[in-house]
């Protein structure tokens, strides 16, 4: 059986792409940290099976990665995609699902892990910014990465318009990802993943463009 987990914590634009990728998959599931979150909304007009699993009621992280693995293996899913879930997850539940928890992070890691991601590549005054999708592991954004996609930062570049276009790449990617995972076209290869059969583009991006 196909089955998806995507786990989300706020709006769920991330999610929304995943579901309008209208994979071939026999059940789609949402669970949310955070009662309130909008993607909950989002995901019920797609006919989606959402479960609410709040964070707060417990009385430490363990207890609550340990009731959210039972709802997840309660679903059988053959991939468990993080979708803007704000929370760190333990050791324990990352090495749980080793090698089919996935996750997509706004910048091109192992650059600029963690958070305010568009700020600090601003700050730092790169030329590149972007998006990838990994494979999760105990350490924070990092894990071996399946895809990335890049962008030139412009020179009137906000950290609100560059986070606007880094988000267009992430909903064109993490639907790609995950369907290369479900059609068994990604394997791992010690750190680094290999792709099967998949067409290899040898355009380079150039930031600030070259003149001939």
């Amino acid at each position: 059986m196909k089955s998806l987990v995507i786990l989300i914590s706020g709006r769920g634009s991330n999610m929304q792409a995943l579901l309008q990728a209208e994979f071939e998959m026999d059940r789609i599931t949402v669970i949310s940290n955070n009662p309130g979150a909008t993607g909950l909304a989002i995901a019920k007009r797609y006919g989606v099976e959402t479960i609410i699993l709040d964070h707060r009621i417990f009385p430490d992280r363990q207890a609550f990665d340990a009731t959210l693995a039972e709802k997840i293996d309660a679903c059988q899913p053959k991939l468990v995609a993080l979708a803007g879930f704000m929370r760190i997850l333990s050791d324990r539940f990352v090495q749980r699902y080793q090698g089919r928890l996935m996750n997509i992070h706004p910048s091109l890691l192992p650059a600029f892990p963690g958070l305010e991601t568009h700020a600090r590549a601003l700050q730092e005054g790169i030329k590149i910014h972007g998006c990838t999708v990994h494979f999760v592991t105990p350490q924070l954004d990092h894990g071996p990465i399946v895809m990335q996609a890049a962008i030139p930062v412009l020179p009137n570049d906000t950290e609100k318009t560059l986070a606007a276009r880094v988000l267009q790449q992430e909903h064109r990617i993490y639907p790609q990802a995950i369907r290369w995972f479900m059609e068994d076209r990604i394997r791992l290869s010690g750190n680094r993943v290999e792709v099967i059969d998949s067409s290899i583009c040898e355009t380079a991006l150039y930031s600030p463009g070259l003149s001939k």
